[in-house]
């Protein structure tokens, strides 16, 4: 499973624009934190490749990019947590989850 790495401010404006056509899925990591990392490894290990054809993915590194991450919660207004994933829909968040909420089956089974 290829996810888009997400390492500049100015992709957002692309993530707008791209949930325009399709949901974009936001998952942000922090690669210190196990809690993040059994976040992560759930959803790595369930990401089908259809999935890809339903939502477009990035992925931040928290540690490498944390302003970026204050940046996506300003954009988007959602509060910053860390692991985190936001579902974006004609340029607006539609789904914020964080920790041990973050599940793929509901993800994947949002009607956006």
């Amino acid at each position: 499973m290829s996810w888009i790495k997400l390492e500049d401010v100015a992709q957002l404006n692309k993530i707008k624009e791209e949930s325009n056509e399709k949901p974009v899925v936001i998952f942000k990591h922090s690669t210190s934190c196990s809690i993040s990392g059994m976040a992560w490894n759930r959803v790595q290990r369930n990401w089908k490749a259809a999935d890809s054809d339903k939502f477009t993915p990035y992925y931040l590194d928290l540690l490498a990019n944390r302003a970026l991450s204050s940046a996506i919660a300003d954009e988007f207004g959602v509060t910053h947590a860390s692991p985190q994933v936001i579902v974006v829909k004609d340029g607006k968040a539609v789904y914020n989850n964080s920790h041990m909420g973050i599940n793929y089956n509901e993800i994947v089974s949002l009607e956006v």
